[in-house]
């Protein structure tokens, strides 16, 4: 929120100054187009790309750098530069960061133009799009499977050849943030493992007026109040080139915690383990009504755990959506969770929801669920595991289960002898039959990744009575490979 002064202000400052740097910036992308065309007349962007050479290469760190500084100073941006920027020889990667606006672009500029990470759409941008051409950007494609790979082995190319190419300059952080801290860096920057100048971005202003995240305030706005100032500081640092150590060439993920705990302490904010995922899982959540703070999972740290992918994690929120958003909060209670499972509260269930409520504050997070699911219920649902337990429930042995079956074994497995999972049953059973087939019980557990344990309970207390009743040594054997599994599921809970 603005105070009410500073509102006032900005609205007095922009009647005279909005319309007058508007017409500046116009004036100067009127010069800067042409100059772009001409710079790029016949470059190819795709194929055998080679850098830009003499007169192209000086208009752009030159003509162009200056075009775009005054495009800038038009928008009333005071740019003050600290520290001294070293060759591509000597580091071939700049890392900038915190990225938190479309204004971080001046770091662009203050670099003379060096090669950037763009995605290809950003090319057919009107006007834009053919001066982000002069910056001969890595482009990116969300419709190429293999663009990840190609971005990658494009960006090593440039930042190993030996200062033919200009330097290479990528936002680690992968998207805009509020710099209250720095997320994890994506590993793109650092797989080369040549070294990286680091680049501090701040914007030491009294009121923030350019700040733009996934959630906040519009782009217009943003450059509206930016527009209304008198002006806008923008610090640009330059740090020491970080020169990785063999371990960190040998592994990106630990060059960049390093660079970013260094240049998180020049900056003096904290890290955190949120990555831009973590964002667009929140962006998620709000689009199916949950709070948007449930997506944040850490989730470069669960997915490294659980060997996840991001459609996967996108899946598992859609499921605690259906589940959760009627719940208050966007938490699970163990009430709420019987209800979903049309099941009663019970021992049984109860130890079920312990399982899944890990920090034990009595509700299941978006979190904990994924870890619940993932750990103790998915490898519980193989065709294997299930068949067995399918075969439990079928006393008869005709192939499929009737209610009166599938009411006895659930009692007994639950330990509750007046228990009616009518609902349950009719669920399971799809086709309104009156049996459940092998099928429909797979179909079931499968896309109800939840009820798997409830399913293997009697399968489970079957081998521990077998245990029992085998010769001593045997049983001590059973005991203590018991006693090691609940030790790795007490250590696994612990440790997310």
């Amino acid at each position: 929120m603005i105070p009410t002064l500073l509102f006032l202000q900005c609205v007095l400052l922009g009647i005279f100054l909005v319309p007058l740097r508007v017409i500046l910036m116009s004036l100067v992308l009127t010069l800067t187009w042409p100059v772009a065309f001409i710079i790029t007349f016949k470059q190819p962007l795709k194929g055998a790309v080679e850098p830009m050479t003499g007169w192209r290469r000086f208009m752009c760190e030159r003509v162009m750098t200056a075009l775009g500084m005054a495009y800038y100073f038009a928008m009333g941006f005071r740019v003050v530069v600290k520290g001294k920027q070293v060759s591509s020889l000597e580091a071939p990667i700049l890392a900038v960061a915190p990225h938190s606006a479309f204004f971080d672009g001046i770091a662009c500029l203050v670099s003379g133009l060096p090669s950037t990470v763009s995605r290809v759409e950003n090319l057919a941008t009107p006007l834009f799009g053919r001066i982000i051409r002069c910056f001969q950007p890595v482009l990116v494609s969300r419709t190429d499977p293999d663009s990840r790979k190609h971005t990658i082995l494009a960006i090593e190319s440039r930042a190993k050849s030996e200062g033919r190419w200009p330097q290479v300059l990528i936002f680690p952080e992968g998207t805009c943030t509020n710099r209250s801290c720095l997320i994890t860096f994506k590993q793109g920057a650092f797989i080369p493992g040549v070294p990286v100048q680091p680049v501090l971005l701040r914007y030491p202003n009294k009121m923030d007026t350019v700040t733009w995240t996934w959630q906040g305030r519009t782009a217009i706005r943003v450059l509206l109040l930016t527009l209304c100032q008198l002006y806008t500081t923008v610090e640009v640092e330059f740090m020491p080139p970080y020169v990785p150590k063999e371990d960190e060439k040998k592994c990106p993920p630990l060059f960049a915690s390093r660079v970013r705990d260094t240049m998180a302490k020049a900056l003096g904010v904290p890290v955190t383990d949120h990555t831009y995922e973590d964002c667009r899982l929140m962006i998620s959540a709000g689009e199916l009504t949950l709070p948007m703070e449930t997506g944040l999972v850490e989730f470069t740290k669960i997915s490294r755990k659980l060997n996840l992918k991001w459609d996967c994690l996108k899946k598992e929120l859609e499921s605690f959506a259906a589940m959760a958003s009627s719940c208050k909060g966007g938490n699970i209670t163990i009430e709420e969770f019987a209800r979903i499972l049309k099941l009663p509260v019970n021992p049984a269930l109860a130890e079920l929801f312990a399982l899944f409520d890990r920090d034990g504050n009595g509700t299941i997070d978006f979190r904990e669920y994924v870890i619940g699911v993932n750990i103790l219920c998915r490898p519980a649902n193989t065709k294997d595991v299930l068949k067995m337990a399918f075969q439990l429930f079928d006393v008869d042995d005709d192939g499929k289960i009737s209610l009166s079956e599938f009411n006895s074994l659930l009692r007994s497995a639950l330990g509750v002898p007046d228990m009616d999972v009518t609902k349950l049953f009719n669920e399971i059973n799809a086709d309104g039959s009156g049996f459940i087939t092998f099928n429909e019980f797979q179909m079931f557990a499968s896309s109800h990744p939840e009820y798997a344990k409830l399913f293997t309970t009697y399968l489970e207390l079957q081998r521990y009575q077998a245990i029992q009743e085998l010769p001593g040594d045997l049983e001590l054997a059973g005991q203590i490979r018991s006693e090691e599994a609940t030790e790795d599921s007490i250590s696994d809970k612990k440790d997310d």
